[in-house]
């Protein structure tokens, strides 16, 4: 991997950054809208670049290999669902702490022998 390729991944990263913080939020219509032309993510001035429904979003690993930089999967984190530390947690730690709460689980109160009701079950009679 060349320095001017990593250069490049920085300057994009910078703008990436810029992009998702200056962006005008639309309340009304629930959308994110680039108030600048960013050339470099290939994003100009007025593109939607968020919003709720029927919509793909913009994906870094895209603008990477748009522009043509090799190997983009190493300067993107993967997926939850693929693999990293939310999976790792989700796979490992989770499945110990259900193994251990099955102890609590398994243990039964002893039953306490019932008393007999007071007057027959009819409870307090006020006269």
């Amino acid at each position: 991997m060349s320095l001017t390729q990593k250069e490049l991944v920085e300057e994009l990263k910078v703008q990436w950054k810029k992009l998702w913080n200056e962006r005008v939020d639309d309340k009304v219509r629930a959308e994110g809208i680039a108030i600048e032309d960013y050339v470099k993510l290939f994003v100009e001035k007025g593109t939607i670049i968020h919003a709720t429904r029927n919509f793909k979003a913009l994906n870094f690993k895209e603008i990477l290999e748009q522009n043509q930089i090799a190997n983009a999967e190493q300067f993107v984190p993967p997926s939850p669902l693929v693999g990293g530390w939310t999976k790792f947690i989700r796979t490992s730690i989770t499945i110990q702490r259900s193994q251990r709460n099955r102890r609590a689980q398994l243990y039964v109160e002893p039953k306490k022998e019932k008393q007999q009701p007071k007057k027959g079950g009819r409870g307090w009679l006020h006269v």
